[in-house]
């Protein structure tokens, strides 16, 4: 139940739309929270050489590669939950600044994949995303999600998880058992895959963001633009893992000496063009707002 005097009661809207409840974003900040968890004890306790492009050790080290998670892939998620929030709220122009200092992320080299150590300018998207996270919970929690198409979203969610889960390993510091995936095995003088935080893994997190966020939509007034940015997000987050994947477990067997392109910067590439694509499908086919939505049960008859 939503807490009195924190935002819109349920039921405020009109046109028969209850309002977006915080629910599944809730979720999203526990699974995002715990992740940033892992990846404080594993840089602490891991040495540099065996982790990716990072050179700091111990809990100066977990700190600073905290920090630039919370850039990439947080802030990312965080815009997704500020348009829930701001809608929630009413809020009005201010809602850009959480949103512009968030939006730092797509600026080039404040996350530069050559060079994982935390920088100055990495506060700026940390505070964005502080400031959602503090917003959410002055929001209350309001009505769970639209479970049609929960199926779809759990089958998408478990098949991609078989995919990373040499990246779960690593992100707890640990290689993963059996021969099935390549992990610790050399290659080039390293191990196939590195300890730590991969951008697969990143990109799991983000199809996860919008697979989850995507249940609100329908209690939106206007989910448009929501759509868009989480049909996009899903194309992005699976590029990344095709790309971390393809080269870990396809490359370095040997297959192979073709590459797919890394999608981790936006630019004019016809993968770029690619994921525009796949994005279009996704919401034209799966997340484009029904007329159906004025249907939703408002939020007033929620226990």
């Amino acid at each position: 139940m939503e807490n009195a005097g924190s935002g819109p009661r349920d039921g405020q809207f009109s046109q028969g739309f209850a309002g977006p409840g915080l629910r599944e974003a809730y979720a999203l900040w526990a699974l995002f929270g715990l992740v940033a968890l892992c990846v404080l004890v594993t840089y602490s306790r891991i040495a540099p050489d065996l982790l990716y492009h990072v050179s700091r050790s111990g809990l100066e080290g977990g700190l600073s590669r905290v920090l630039v998670q919370l850039n990439f892939p947080t802030a990312l998620m965080a815009i997704a939950v500020l348009a829930l929030v701001a809608e929630r709220r009413r809020m009005g122009w201010w809602a850009l600044v959480p949103l512009v200092l968030c939006a730092v992320i797509v600026v080039p080299g404040v996350v530069d994949e050559g060079d994982l150590d935390a920088r100055w300018i990495n506060v700026v998207p940390a505070l964005g995303v502080l400031i959602v996270l503090m917003l959410t919970v002055r929001s209350g929690i309001g009505p769970a999600g639209d479970p049609r198409g929960d199926r779809v979203r759990v089958v998408v969610a478990a098949v991609l998880g078989v995919l990373a889960l040499p990246w779960i390993f690593a992100e707890l510091g640990f290689y993963i058992p059996g021969g099935v995936f390549l992990a610790h095995q050399e290659y080039q003088g390293h191990a196939t895959v590195h300890l730590g935080e991969h951008h697969g893994l990143e990109g799991y997190l983000l199809v996860l963001t919008a697979l989850v966020l995507s249940r609100q939509l329908p209690r939106m007034r206007h989910p448009t633009p929501l759509a868009v940015y989480l049909s996009l997000m899903i194309a992005y987050g699976v590029g990344n893992m095709a790309n971390d994947a393809w080269y870990e477990q396809v490359v370095k067997r040997g297959w192979t000496s073709w590459r797919i392109p890394s999608v981790l910067q936006p630019g004019l590439t016809w993968m770029w063009g690619l994921l525009i694509v796949a994005g279009a499908a996704i919401f034209f086919t799966a997340f484009r707002p029904r007329r159906d939505h004025a249907a939703t049960p408002r939020a007033s008859s929620e226990t």
